[in-house]
């Protein structure tokens, strides 16, 4: 695969992922019905779920943004880690957020070769 065919299925990748956080994101900020059931299920108070969608948006920008991109994947997959463990602590399925955080790294190496060039590095 050309670089540019790599770049252009990184952003696709990086942009469907980013449009799925933000519409979590704002689900969490908006207070809706379904973010007020699972907030209260995992045990957190309406104002820290709420907080945690401002952190989960504010990481999906720094994600798109290509000169923050690699402080987005940070964050991102700390937060995903988070919510991983939440799930598993709480039994609910947590493959959800394991595929997320997948993608953003597959979209992250692709759009980011430097990224994967320093992962492979060999020193």
């Amino acid at each position: 695969m050309s670089s540019k065919a790599k770049n252009i299925t990184g952003w696709i990748i990086s942009g469907v992922v980013s449009l799925a956080l933000a519409g979590s994101a704002l689900d969490k900020i908006i207070l809706s019905q379904h973010a007020i059931q699972m907030g209260t299920s995992f045990g957190l108070s309406l104002e820290t779920y709420r907080i945690l969608g401002i952190i989960e948006i504010l990481s999906a920008i720094l994600f798109v943004i290509p000169r923050t991109a690699v402080l987005g994947l940070l964050l991102l997959s700390s937060y995903l880690g988070g919510a991983i463990t939440t799930h598993l602590l709480h039994n609910q399925g947590m493959l959800f957020p394991a595929m997320l955080e997948s993608l953003i790294w597959i979209g992250a190496c692709l759009r980011l070769p430097e990224l994967t060039e320093r992962v492979l590095q060999k020193n």
